[in-house]
């Protein structure tokens, strides 16, 4: 290495960015250049004998020694202490290291990126395990979600991460997906909100860690709900619902990063679409951080979407269009040489991808900073504990209650806990949590945390307790199918049928029939076990086609209700389930997703009302997979009938009950005409608790364009706010929503706003409207928004004529 006195300007921190990435370009080879552009997923060791990570899906085989692959540097190491199970002390030893080996043994000494999954918690060993994002959605509570982001990004900074795979801003429309758990919902507004917070809280004021945008954009409307499937949307609809919640976290949060999804739009993969990641993500929006591919996403460009001839065309392809890294490795990137000899992509290009990543890694300060200190990993604590339980605890969704709860912990004398999920952790987790991520790799998966049966008999004591599982979803865990679709020859994927890993026994439902005669209350848990690529019922890659409970749980559920003891249901999961009609049978029923590793205290205290439910859904439950597509806010002709028996939602979109009752009154609109520019539509009314406990409900905002020049949603959610009322207690809420979030897409793909008559709707749910009033936006003609546009609504609550509630996770949150 160079001494003090000769060191180059670019290992002077006082010089700037541009100036030190100008310095360092001019010294890089050609394949130093490239070295910056891919990744190398290995298993580290602390003595240097680095192992390949080789999977199916991605690295099959390698083709290049470790020495020669990492000789000129190399701009990002995947998942160095999630792609095994390690010790996190050993593994940021393995990761110095590497690091050590960047710095010292390499030419230009240009330390290497980490990056780790963090979607529902660091998914790495030992780290805390939070709810799935559907729960992050289902508190309605962006202020708690940042919290969650925060908490994450600090246990990711302590071992030494510098980006984050998170979070998933897909906009769910289809319930069957596999990939439902890991969304923020059907409604992109709400979708957007929490989004936004989460990139806020993880990256921090310092963005010195890297949020990941994914999957940019779409991903989540597939052919079927079938995972990789191509997505066929109109561009007004792709921009409004898909494109929204990014745009939000990119002009709002400052994402660092962004991931473009596997399928294609139109026939054009997202990997090659520089429209979508050039056009749209840097020119239109300003985004100014990196693209980095999904695993093998380049990759698939010549093996399954048939676009590029060979590895070469599919990363000058890929580059070209606007990605900076390719993930997880290099299998792609390493023949941009000959991509260069043949035309395909220019050096010019090539330098201003690693000008972007250079820079990159001076601003988070990696040059200064390289090494993680092994001695101050921290990956749990009663902070993170806290917060886990807190997400947990808001986030259950109270769908129906005849009075049977809370359940009274005094006069119960037996308690009958049922079902295959309530004894089994894994039931409580999401497929990007790292014991389940293991199940697909192989390797043993556990979780020492507590489970809803647990919990249960400490609050009622063992005698008072039975348990009866009654069937399994999944007898015995193993991995599971091939990872992408094009894997596997079509026809033989269609001819040879795969044989399901569900169990269909139905032996043990006797025990359960006994135990809930037996009992005062029988608390039935159902649902799905998360897991990768068929692995489980419901995660990447385990898409379903039905939405009745897998396996014989409904047989199950409806031989408890039989008996005539009041059941109540837990479901929890990835996605919404129907109970064949038992709906207006059962005592009650909660949807907790899945609620990590707070979720079984939570449940707990919840079912015996030792706190209130508030949550409430972030997507609706359709009727049946014959009702799919459906979501809240439909066009007015998407039930294809005048009555449609198929169509619609018990349960829909925004919709939760509470141990108490809440009644609105008093709309009083302050303006009911507001200029097209710049104006705010600004309203207040009543709410009162007129039940007999402290609760929590969710305002919700909704708007309707009366008269548009494109057909237009029958409501879309503009503004929510958590409003706490002790019981007689009323507040006065005020909310406003800027004119410009009126806006829709015209036939350019501009964001516009037309004058005319707009219905806004205060309500508890998507469909339990309470209040109603109309609003003129007053112009000469549509208005194209700016680049910074207004996209967030307000909302504020006076208890009892005093001071607004601040923006705290135990009181009003400003959406």
């Amino acid at each position: 290495m160079n001494n003090a006195s000769e060191a180059p300007l670019y290992r002077n921190p006082g010089a700037a960015i541009e100036d030190r990435v100008a310095d360092l370009l001019g010294r890089m080879t050609l394949e130093e250049k490239i070295a910056q552009l891919h990744a190398a997923w290995l298993k580290l060791s602390p003595d240097g004998n680095h192992q390949w990570r080789v999977a199916d899906f991605a690295q099959r085989t390698t083709g290049i020694s470790i020495d020669t692959l990492l000789e000129h540097g190399l701009g990002q190491i995947t998942r160095p202490l999630g792609t095994h199970t390690v010790d996190p002390e050993e593994g940021v030893r393995a990761l110095n290291e590497l690091q050590r080996r960047m710095v010292e043994e390499t030419r230009l000494g240009i330390p290497v990126m980490s990056h780790e999954e963090c979607l529902v918690g660091l998914m790495i060993k030992d780290a805390t395990l939070f709810p799935a994002p559907l729960n992050y959605a289902a508190t309605w509570n962006p202020a708690l979600v940042e919290q969650v982001g925060e908490v994450i990004g600090q246990q990711a900074r302590s071992i030494g991460c510098h980006q984050g795979l998170a979070p998933v801003l897909d906009v769910s429309r289809d319930p069957r997906w596999g990939r439902t758990e890991e969304t923020l919902g059907e409604d992109p507004y709400l979708v957007g909100v929490m989004g936004y917070r989460y990139v806020k809280g993880l990256q921090g004021e310092q963005r010195d860690l890297l949020a990941t945008l994914k999957h940019f954009a779409g991903h989540s409307a597939s052919e079927g709900g079938r995972n990789h499937a191509p997505v066929h949307v109109g561009p007004r609809e792709f921009n409004d619902v898909f494109l929204l919640p990014f745009e939000m976290a990119v002009k709002l949060a400052d994402a660092g990063s962004v991931m473009p999804a596997y399928h294609d739009i139109d026939g054009i993969p997202c990997h090659a679409d520089r429209d979508l990641l050039t056009g749209t993500l840097r020119e239109k929006w300003g985004f100014d951080g990196l693209i980095v591919a999904d695993y093998a996403g380049v990759n698939l460009l010549y093996t399954h979407h048939g676009v590029a001839r060979d590895e070469a065309s599919a990363a000058a392809m890929s580059f070209n269009a606007g990605l900076d890294i390719e993930l997880p490795g290099h299998e792609c990137a390493l023949h941009l040489k000959e991509a260069l000899a043949r035309g395909e992509i220019t050096e010019d290009t090539i330098d201003t991808i690693v000008r972007r990543v250079l820079a990159t890694k001076f601003r988070l300060g990696l040059f200064e900073r390289p090494y993680a200190d092994p001695d101050k990993v921290e990956l749990r604590g009663e902070g993170a504990s806290r917060v886990a339980y807190q997400a947990a605890v808001e986030s259950a969704v109270l769908l129906c209650n005849d009075g049977t709860l809370p359940l009274n912990v005094e006069t119960t004398s037996k308690l009958a806990v049922i079902g295959p999920t309530p004894n089994d952790p894994l039931a409580l987790l999401a497929g990007y949590s790292f014991p389940v991520h293991l199940i697909n790799a192989g390797e043993h998966a556990g979780a020492a945390m507590a489970t809803p049966l647990q919990a249960l008999r400490a609050r009622f004591g063992d005698a008072r307790v039975v348990y009866a599982k009654g069937c399994d979803v999944i007898e015995a865990r193993s991995q599971g199918a091939p990872v992408y679709p094009g894997d596997v020859e079509m026809d033989d994927a269609i001819n040879e049928a795969r044989a399901s890993l569900i169990s269909t026994s139905r032996e043990h439902i006797a025990d359960a029939v006994h135990a809930a005669k037996n009992a005062d209350v029988a608390v039935v848990f159902v649902g799905d076990l998360a897991g990768l690529f068929q692995s489980g019922t419901v995660g990447e890659g385990s898409d379903t086609d039905s939405l009745d409970l897998p396996g014989v749980q409904q047989a199950l559920l409806e031989a408890v209700v039989a008996t005539g003891t009041p059941t109540v249901v837990v479901l929890t999961g990835g996605r919404p389930y129907n109970l064949g009609g038992l709906e207006d049978k059962v005592a009650g029923e909660i949807m907790a997703f899945a609620p990590g590793e707070g979720g079984a205290d939570a449940l707990a205290d919840l079912l015996t009302g030792t706190v209130n439910f508030s949550g409430r859904l972030p997507l609706s439950v359709p009727k049946s997979a014959g009702a799919v597509p459906y979501v809240y806010n439909h066009k007015l002709k998407s039930a294809g009938t005048p009555i449609a028996f198929h169509f619609g939602s018990r349960y829909p979109f925004g919709f939760g009950l509470s141990y108490t009752r809440f009644e609105y009154r008093g709309l009083e609109c302050k303006q009911h005409e507001v200029p097209i520019e710049g104006g705010t539509v600004e309203l207040q009314f009543e709410i009162e608790n007129v039940g007999s406990r402290a609760g929590t409900e969710v305002v919700q905002m909704y708007v309707r364009d009366r008269l548009a020049s494109t057909v237009r949603p029958v409501r879309e959610l503009k503004g929510f706010a958590r409003v706490s009322l002790e019981p007689g207690v009323r507040g006065k809420v005020t909310m406003t929503i800027p004119v410009d979030m009126l806006n829709f897409s015209d036939e350019h793909g501009n964001r516009i706003v037309e004058p005319g008559e707009f219905e806004v709707m205060v309500g508890s749910s998507s469909r339990d409207i309470h209040l109603r009033a109309t609003v003129i936006v007053v112009g000469d003609g549509a208005r194209i928004l700016p680049r910074n546009w207004r996209m967030l609504s307000a909302s504020s609550v006076a208890l009892d004529e005093t001071m607004s509630q601040p923006d705290a996770a135990d009181s009003v949150v400003a959406s």
